[in-house]
């Protein structure tokens, strides 16, 4: 049953719903003792009574909360009450990036802004060995002032399998070998088959979200589930290429290097992603042909002066 306002949990008091879905119900409270704005997320069943979810969702909370960084969506508390569990954290003004795409073409420049942030939060998580394993741009809000935000580590896997829906998120009880976690249109080829995730895999996700929002397609998508996976396991997306999308090169094979099907192909680390990222801000990611007769080069020269060589070595290999 949906909270009604003014129901209590601990200290904090529900005003008003935001939203719901498979992954839980989202409400505004606010914490009686700091007299402050949160948002409140009320577990759905297939975790709150699933012991080993529910102690994984716990540890991977605590851990997220301890991190502070301005692109990861800051944790508070977590609590239960009469067999209801909740993840308090901060209240976000804005709206999602799916909200976003639709609702307007995001400028080049705007875009890659969006990238940076959102890789050095994912890169933030990965050094504490948190894999988001669903990235996708309904997990991404961006704010009233434009900062970016990755919301549900690790969460959003509890809506059961549709085979004639695109954006169906898949679930197993326990992530091990043969697993399927992941939303169908986002997951990497190693999430398809079951395999064991890393970073790398949502480097994969990160990918299909930036092709998607230079191109404002799908990167891959089927008639289908099944249609969908097949192409991410067998199939390259559509040239984002024309003058009406305003692409660079560089850009572009940064994209392709990211939803590279081999692991080892891709961008190692996030870190290293938001490296190139910066890399292509800071020469604006766009290639005047009449001005740029090597881009590649040029690329690597203006990543040269801002990093390491040992990054700089890394990004040569995928140019």
């Amino acid at each position: 049953m949906p909270l009604a306002p003014g129901t209590k949990l601990g200290p904090y008091e529900i005003l008003a719903p935001l939203g719901a879905g498979g992954m839980g119900e989202v409400y505004r409270a606010r914490d009686t003792r700091l007299g402050r704005a949160v948002a409140i997320k009320i577990l759905p069943p297939s975790v709150s009574e699933d012991p080993e979810r529910l102690n994984r969702f716990a540890t991977e909370a605590r851990v997220l909360s301890t991190l502070n960084h301005p692109n990861l969506l800051a944790i508070y508390d977590v609590g239960a009450q009469n067999g209801i569990h909740f993840i308090v954290s901060e209240l976000l003004e804005g709206e999602s990036l799916r909200e976003h795409i639709q609702g307007s073409r995001i400028p080049q420049r705007k875009a890659i802004q969006y990238a940076i942030q959102i890789a050095t939060g994912l890169a933030a998580a990965h050094d504490e060995r948190i894999i988001h394993r669903d990235l996708k741009p309904e997990n991404l809000f961006v704010t009233s002032d434009g900062r970016v935000k990755i919301l549900d580590f690790g969460l959003a896997k509890q809506t059961a399998v549709n085979e004639t829906v695109d954006d169906t998120t898949l679930t197993s009880p326990v992530t091990q070998p043969g697993a399927v976690l992941g939303t169908v249109g986002y997951m990497s080829p190693e999430q398809v088959r079951g395999k064991t995730t890393d970073s790398r895999s949502d480097i994969f996700s990160f990918g299909a979200i930036l092709y998607e929002m230079f191109s404002e397609k799908r990167a891959f998508q089927g008639g289908s589930s099944i249609e969908t996976m097949n192409a991410i396991l067998k199939e390259d997306p559509p040239e984002i290429g024309g003058a009406s999308k305003n692409i660079s090169a560089a850009t572009d094979r940064l994209i392709r290097r990211c939803l590279e099907k081999n692991p080892q192909e891709r961008f190692q680390s996030a870190r290293d992603l938001s490296f190139a990222l910066e890399a292509l801000s800071g020469g604006s990611g766009v290639e005047p042909a009449a001005t740029v007769a090597h881009p590649d080069q040029n690329l690597v020269s203006l990543f040269r002066n801002q990093r390491s060589w040992a990054v700089v070595n890394s990004w040569e290999r995928f140019l």
